[in-house]
C-alpha cells in the first residue's frame, strides 16, 4: 500500500508541475497521457475478454482488488456500484420534494417491499390534496423509478390522512347546527358567459358561470390545492386553474386533469332576474 500512496503522491507532484506550464506544453503532455490511457484501456479491454472465456471466477476475483477496481472504473470498463435502493429513493425526493414544499406537502418512504415495490406516505397538504393520486403517479412515482429502475410498483399510504379545512370549503353532513337557505347573489345579466362572476357570502368563496339561461355556482377553489378560480381563464366553457393548470368544466364541475374530481357545486335557483345560491350556515 505504501508503494501505491508513493505512486499517486508522484502523479499528482508530476501534475503540479505541469499545471505551471504554458499552454502549448501542456498540450502535449495531455496528448501523449491521453495516448497511454488509450493504450492501456485497449490491453485492458483485451485482457477482460480472455479472462471471462477463461473463467469468470478469476475476473470477479481481480475485480475484487481495489486497486485493480479502481484502474478499470478510471478507464469506464466497470460500472459504478449502485448506492443502496433506499439511499436512492430518497435521492428520487429530494428531486421532488421542492415542489411538495411549495404547495405545503412532503413525502416519506414508509416501506421497501422486494422484490419490485415501494410504499411511500404524502403529507401535508399533499395527504388530503384531492389530486394527491395524480402527484404521486406524475411526480413521486416517475422520480423513484427513475432512479430505481427496479422499482415497478409505488403505492401511497396515509394511515391518518388529515383534512385541510381552509382550501375545502366543505362542511360536514353530521354536523347537527347545519341549515340551509337560499340567498341572492346577483342578477342573471351580472353573471358573465364568457368569464366567472366571483362573489363573497357569508363566509363562503362562489364563482358564477352563466350558459344561456342556466347559471351554475362553485366554490371558488382548485381541487388540487385550494388555489383560487377567479383569475382563471375560461375558453368554450372550460376554466383553467391559473396557479397548476388543472382544468374543469364549467357546465358540471369535472374536472379534466384528474377525472376522479370535482368542483364543489351549489344548488342555483333564478327568480325573476335575480339569482339565488343554497348555502350552509351554522
Amino acid at each position: 500500500m505504501s508503494n501505491l500512496e508513493e505512486l499517486v503522491q508522484e502523479i499528482n507532484r508530476f501534475e503540479a508541475i505541469i499545471s505551471e506550464w504554458d499552454e502549448s506544453q501542456r498540450c502535449v503532455a495531455v496528448g501523449l497521457k491521453r495516448a497511454i490511457e488509450a493504450l492501456h484501456k485497449a490491453a485492458l479491454t483485451s485482457l477482460i475478454k480472455s479472462l471471462k472465456q477463461e473463467s469468470m471466477s478469476a475476473l470477479r476475483h481481480a475485480v475484487a482488488d481495489e486497486v485493480v477496481y479502481a484502474v478499470l472504473l478510471y478507464h469506464e470498463l466497470v460500472k459504478p456500484p449502485k448506492p443502496p435502493l433506499a439511499q436512492r429513493i430518497q435521492t428520487a425526493f429530494e428531486e421532488v420534494r421542492p415542489g411538495l414544499n411549495s404547495h405545503h406537502g412532503d413525502v416519506e418512504l414508509v416501506a421497501i417491499k422486494p422484490p419490485d415495490t415501494v410504499e411511500v406516505r404524502l403529507i401535508g397538504t399533499c395527504s388530503s390534496c384531492p389530486a394527491s393520486t395524480l402527484t404521486l403517479s406524475q411526480g413521486v412515482e416517475q422520480a423513484i423509478k427513475n432512479h430505481c429502475p427496479e422499482i415497478t410498483k409505488v403505492v401511497a399510504v396515509n394511515n391518518n390522512p388529515t383534512v385541510n379545512n381552509t382550501n375545502s370549503g366543505l362542511i360536514s353532513p353530521f354536523s347537527s347546527k347545519i341549515t340551509s337557505t337560499w340567498i341572492k347573489v346577483a342578477t342573471i345579466d351580472q353573471v358573465p358567459e364568457f368569464s366567472v362572476l366571483a362573489v363573497q357570502l357569508a363566509g363562503n368563496s362562489l364563482i358564477l358561470h352563466r350558459q344561456g339561461v342556466r347559471v351554475t355556482c362553485y366554490h371558488n377553489a382548485c381541487t388540487h390545492l385550494g388555489s383560487p378560480l377567479k383569475e382563471g381563464k375560461v375558453e368554450n366553457g372550460i376554466i383553467t386553474c391559473p396557479s397548476h393548470g388543472f382544468q374543469y368544466k364549467l357546465e358540471t364541475g369535472e374536472c379534466l386533469t384528474a377525472p376522479d374530481v370535482s368542483l364543489q357545486s351549489y344548488p342555483v335557483n333564478i327568480k325573476d332576474d335575480k339569482v339565488f345560491v343554497k348555502l350552509q350556515k351554522l
